[in-house]
Formats: structure tokens, sequence, C-alpha cells
């Protein structure tokens, strides 16, 4: 008798957010009540400015330092670089252009991705400095494997394995007045969600789907991973997105926060225009904020 061996779901592990410039996303971001990491430089000509949580997920605001580098890159085969590329040609600096899931093997996961058919090309490996608000220093290093489908072309996705982790304390850097805990929920959108079932479950490594009236729920070890359709969109979220337009989308992230209550004081003390619907509190896109953000009673 043939047995399947049973998956164990990867971890979200961070959110690939473009930004026209990091100066605008820092100044969005601390109004939201988020701390902000220093800038972090990538040896391929682009920048970010990072969003640390104490679960160990992060938000990943992605700026172009160095456009030559940038394009000289890509055309050498650079795939997180042609992605972003892509990503702002069709849909402007700003946005949501990858989800990426936490790995302890980015080989393995490589090789798997081509076995499967969504491999999105070669893999990426690199290191970058790091800093803490304190001043103290250390060097990152990622390696990196890619999933993509041809029919969703704004959207990709990779593995990131951490080869080297900075030895600093980052508890200053995942302390946040809004209270934020971590990344709850991933939503996407597609008119037939369940057309991109198969390529979703690789990229989790979870065989179990939820399908409902209004799309579908993939669960990872620490997030729901979800898509909807742009009705389920609209009645969940509030957001809207083409009822013709194919292929998958990311649309907005859930942050689990302590105190809800104490988010939209905070929120209000500072402009921030929010959605209150049912338990959670919407955000919706901004300059410097080019994804819905929403708040939940963690």
């Amino acid at each position: 008798m043939t047995t399947i061996s049973p998956r164990t779901p990867r971890p979200v592990d961070h959110l690939v957010l473009p930004v026209l410039d990091l100066d605008t996303a820092r100044l969005r971001l601390d109004a939201l009540g988020f701390t902000v990491a220093p800038v972090g430089i990538h040896p391929f000509g682009t920048e970010n400015a990072c969003v640390f949580f104490s679960d160990d997920t992060f938000l990943e605001p992605l700026a172009i330092a160095q456009r030559e580098t940038c394009e000289s890159e890509a055309r050498n085969g650079n795939v997180f670089v042609a992605r972003d590329q892509a990503y702002r040609f069709r849909q402007g600096q700003e946005g949501f252009s990858a989800l990426v899931m936490g790995t302890q093997d980015a080989r393995a996961d490589h090789d798997a991705f081509v076995q499967s058919g969504i491999s999105a090309g070669r893999m990426l490996e690199f290191s970058r400095g790091f800093k803490t608000p304190d001043g103290a220093e250390g060097v990152a290093g990622f390696r990196l494997a890619f999933a993509a489908d041809l029919r969703a072309p704004d959207a990709f996705f990779f593995t990131c394995e951490r080869v080297n982790a900075p030895k600093v304390d980052r508890t200053a850097l995942q302390t946040h007045r809004n209270g934020a805990i971590g990344l709850r929920e991933i939503v996407l959108s597609e008119v037939n969600p369940t057309d991109f079932q198969y390529p979703l479950q690789e990229l989790v490594n979870q065989r179990d789907v939820n399908a409902h009236s209004f799309g579908m729920d993939i669960r990872a070890s620490n997030a729901n991973i979800t898509v909807l359709t742009p009705a389920g969109l609209r009645s969940f979220f509030g957001l809207n997105t083409s009822e013709n337009e194919r292929g998958l989308r990311l649309q907005a992230f859930v942050v689990g926060v302590r105190d809800l209550a104490a988010v939209e004081t905070l929120l209000a003390n500072n402009n921030i225009s929010t959605e209150k619907r049912g338990s959670r509190l919407i955000v919706h896109k901004a300059p410097g904020q080019g994804a819905a953000i929403v708040f939940e009673a963690s």
C-alpha cells in the first residue's frame, strides 16, 4: 500500500511592498504606529526599510536605489529585481508584489518548484548589512527560491532561507506604538480563486484547502492565505478590483495587535482615515502604503 507523507506547511516570512521612496514610506508607517528599521542596502540596486514583528515575520518596503544596477542585474537573470521592475512597469511604483515563505532549505525548494513546474528562475544568494536604531551592526545572509505562474504576472512568490542571522538585539525594532505583534492573514484576489489552488499549495506546502463561496483559504504554519473573488474582497474588506482582469493580485494583509481600540485612537490622532468592519480596522492605500493594512485584535 502506498502512503503519502503529510506535508509540513511553510510559515509566512515577509511581504515585499514596492514604494516610490523610502522616506515617504517611513513617514506613513510611522504615522500608522510602526517602528521602521534603518535603511538596508541590497547589492543589486534596491534598498529597504523593514518593519519587524515579534512573531519573526516582517514587512519589506522596497525602493530602487541604483536604477542602472537594477537594470543590469535584471538582464543578468536576477529574478528578484526583474520581477520588481516588471511589477512597477505594470502596476506603478507602489503596491504589494510578493508573498515570501520561510524555509530551512531553499535549494530543496528550488528543486521542488522546478519539478512542479512553478519555478520562476534561478536562485539568488546574497548578504547585506543590518543596523539597529542604537547603532549595533551585523550582516544578514539570505538564499531565495522563486515561484510564479505565467497566468499571474502581477504577483510572485519565493521562499527565504535566513543563512546568517545578525547577532543583534531586535527588541526595539519589534516594539510598535500600535501594539503590532505579527502577520495574521495575507489577502489576494482572483476572479476564480481555485484556478490557482495548485501553485499556492506547492508554495505553502499545504494540501488542505478550504473552498467557499467567496474564494479559498490555505493555512500556512503561522498565518492564513486567503484568495477572494472581487465580490468577496468588497464584502470582507471594502476593496474594489476588476471583475474582468484575471490573475492573482496581492491586495491586503492583516496585522494582529494587542488593543484595537488603542490603534483606532492612535490613527485618529494622526489623522489617518480608517474603516471599521466587524472586529477589524481597515486602512486603505495612501502614498507610501501601496496595499490595504487591516488591524485586528490578537
